[in-house]
């Protein structure tokens, strides 16, 4: 009985599957505008017909033309054979002229002849939306195309001096709303989509510089291996000495692009996740963590790093959200400091601070004042072409989300300070204490 009862699901379940992947394959063959209209052209070959009996016989309205109906389907159904029936322009000729009749000719003309019924006037203003999905300018030619046709022939079969009757005008500004938002929001969701290619653009250059250097090392190891191996003599032990020396750089390089690799994938998941604050952090630990996590170059870059702790605090906020915080900014010191040829890192965690507070502070090559409102900006990242421009952004997003503060101070070719402030913690409240009372007698 079970395995009855599940039958029916799986049957479903498999037929929506193969129904989704078809679709999909189907799609693929098709540019986006293309595949727009022969859905568009589905949706007619059903509605059409549909509509015509619904309107007809369980909603009567006043004027339908089953005529004009099948003309519009018979117009749908080539569709999505289109790129093989139609060549070149005549292909682009007929997908203007069908969207043109479907939808604003043929819109247009039932709701003139209903007299501009709620019901074709709500119509009407579907029809709006799904032609301004199409490219503005290809719409606008076929609603203009198409509203003219349908006034012509209701002047031509109807009463002309209804087109200027009120309840006819009274709905233009509200079509023209219409055309308008849906215009900019196309517009916006245009401008969101090359925002995320830039961002893309910009964190693939930031990984590939990143990844180049190490690489660089390892190719020019390699080559020195083979040069080595290539010579054909029996290798001496400052031979073996030098291969060691080699396969150790490799192995260090390796290592530290799988580094470079983690913190970059820890701060894309960080963008995705939900920035409140759930724990109670410690900031030494934090702080532990990231250096422990750091891929440093060289010991000596590791040397110019000095952890100061005055005080440890805790604060509401994210372990890990907290690990990408410092990590980024550490990298940046670094970055700094390689930039000036000189420098030294110093972390200074500061409990006792009326705010407790961390203070990052590098003495590389600094800030020019004029940048410096700039760098929690997305995408801004100084030097130009140094970064993806979204690590301080993101830092600046989860302190903001933990209620904390990141302010940046510095001077060009002096210093770089970072202030990372946290609200205090609430003392818990005193139990209340009742005075004691005497049992009722």
């Amino acid at each position: 009985m079970g395995t009855l009862t599940r039958f029916p699901g799986q049957t479903v379940l498999a037929l929506q599957q193969n129904f989704v992947r078809a679709f999909l394959r189907h799609e693929r063959k098709f540019d986006r505008e293309t595949w727009r209209f022969i859905v568009l052209s589905w949706v007619g070959c059903i509605g059409m017909p549909a509509y015509y009996l619904i309107w007809t016989y369980w909603f009567p309205q006043p004027y339908d033309n089953l005529l004009l109906r099948l003309v519009g389907m018979a117009l749908c159904l080539p569709a999505p054979w289109a790129n093989d029936l139609f060549k070149g322009r005549w292909r682009d000729a007929y997908f203007a002229f069908a969207v043109t009749y479907v939808l604003p000719f043929q819109f247009t003309f039932l709701y003139l002849m209903n007299a501009g019924s709620l019901v074709w006037a709500q119509s009407l203003l579907i029809s709006l939306i799904v032609l301004f999905h199409f490219p503005f300018r290809c719409a606008l030619f076929s609603l203009a195309a198409g509203v003219a046709a349908a006034c012509a022939l209701f002047a031509v079969l109807g009463d002309p001096a209804f087109l200027l009757r009120r309840e006819v005008l009274e709905h233009l500004p509200i079509y023209a709303f219409t055309i308008v938002v849906i215009s900019l929001a196309k517009e916006g969701r245009r401008v969101l989509a090359n925002e995320k290619l830039a961002g893309m653009a910009q964190a693939l250059a930031t990984v590939s510089h990143e990844l180049r250097t190490p690489l660089v090392s390892v190719d020019a190891n390699v080559r020195g291996i083979n040069r080595r191996i290539a010579s054909g003599r029996d290798p001496s032990a400052a031979d073996w000495h030098a291969l060691a020396e080699a396969m150790g750089r490799i192995q260090h390089e390796v290592r530290h692009m799988n580094h470079m690799v983690d913190l970059f994938l820890l701060s894309a998941s960080a963008v995705r996740q939900q920035l409140e604050a759930d724990e109670q952090v410690s900031m030494q630990s934090v702080v532990e963590a990231v250096i422990r996590r750091y891929p440093f170059a060289t010991q000596s870059q590791r040397d110019a790093v000095r952890v100061d702790v005055r005080a440890d605090f805790t604060f509401a906020g994210r372990h890990e959200l907290s690990v990408v915080i410092l990590l980024n900014l550490l990298r940046n010191s670094l970055k700094a400091l390689q930039r000036a040829g000189k420098g030294r890192i110093r972390i200074i965690i500061d409990g006792n601070h009326a705010r407790p507070r961390l203070l990052f502070i590098d003495t590389g090559c600094g800030i020019p004042a004029a940048r410096l409102p700039l760098i929690f900006q997305r995408f801004y990242s100084y030097p130009a072409n140094s970064g993806s421009g979204i690590g301080l952004a993101l830092c600046k997003e989860i302190m903001d989300a933990w209620h904390a503060r990141i302010i940046c101070k510095s001077r060009e070719q002096a210093y770089t300070m970072f202030v990372l402030e946290f609200p205090r913690p609430r003392p818990a409240p005193a139990p209340r204490v009742f005075p004691h009372q005497e049992p009722l007698s």
